[in-house]
């Protein structure tokens, strides 16, 4: 087997003979959305003086059926994931935010609402993200170390911010299957990348998989991140959201494919803040300055 060798990938392991890591993202947005959110119903929008009431009932199907969904999967298997929530959506949902925090998954900030971040001055931008963090923490008892953007767009100042408010990773970065730390104002900050292609959002909803073609995505990522690992380290994130991912056939896929995971030796499941621990705490952890520029 010939395996490619780009210099810009690390030859590092996971620790304890790991060959592959999978990591769950399970985003909690519904509550936060402003009107006239990307839903199914955005190819017809209304006028502005009306609220689109239908569209309301999708993103609330999330807090109604699909998180307790997914929760209830990721209890059967003992699984924990990280959930990226969104302030305004567990100041809504209270107990929901609760019950992820109490069944051990990572909490992880989101913003306050969806909003974008990357035309917000310095101040604005860490207002909106702490705003956020002490939302969540006031009614998890959980403080954030990880951070997602809406749609990933971040500023030139996000990752600075982050670093001012104590967080350890970001994962707006999708330029390797494999963990890596960059440098912030000369100190490490991890960076734990994120998936388009193995996210309901972009392929269910934007591409009209069907839980079938997702399953064999899924599928196929695992089988060649698997082979690779052999030789180096290899992650395979995967995204799902309240609304989508939480519906009966993709939990009903996704319970497929833990099993065919858990088929295979020296797989592990982990939460991104204990991807985030590991790299950091590595001595010849691999630094990528590719965005140093904007990291001064």
């Amino acid at each position: 087997m010939i395996f490619f060798k780009s210099p810009y990938l690390t030859k590092s392991h996971w620790p304890n003979g790991m060959q592959l890591v999978i990591s769950f993202s399970m985003q909690f947005e519904a509550g936060g959305q402003p009107e006239g959110a990307d839903s199914p119903f955005s190819g017809a929008p209304l006028p502005k003086q009306y609220p689109d009431l239908p569209a309301r009932t999708w993103f609330a199907y999330g807090v109604n059926e699909g998180i307790w969904r997914m929760l209830e999967l990721w209890d059967r298997y003992g699984i924990k994931v990280t959930s990226h929530i969104v302030g305004e959506a567990a100041r809504k949902y209270p107990d929901l935010a609760r019950a992820i925090a109490d069944r051990g998954h990572e909490i992880a900030a989101h913003g306050m609402r969806w909003d974008n971040q990357y035309d917000m001055s310095y101040e604005n931008e860490k207002r909106f993200i702490l705003e956020g963090v002490e939302t969540v923490e006031n009614i998890t008892g959980k403080r954030s170390i990880g951070y997602n953007c809406n749609w990933l767009r971040r500023s030139k100042n996000t990752l600075k911010i982050l670093q001012d408010l104590e967080f350890l990773y970001h994962i707006d970065d999708l330029c390797r299957d494999e963990p890596f730390v960059t440098l912030v104002r000369g100190k490490k900050f991890a960076v734990v990348p994120y998936t388009l292609r193995n996210n309901d959002i972009v392929v269910i909803e934007g591409r009209d998989f069907s839980a079938e073609q997702f399953l064999n995505q899924l599928k196929f990522e695992f089988d060649r991140l698997y082979l690779e690992g052999k030789k180096r380290r290899r992650m395979m994130s995967v995204s799902l959201h309240d609304r989508i991912g939480g519906t009966p056939a993709i939990v009903q896929i996704i319970d497929q494919f833990i099993k065919y995971a858990k088929k295979h030796k020296k797989v592990a499941f982990m939460r991104k803040e204990e991807v985030a621990r590991i790299i950091l705490n590595e001595k010849d952890a691999f630094i990528d300055e590719t965005e140093s520029e904007y990291n001064k």
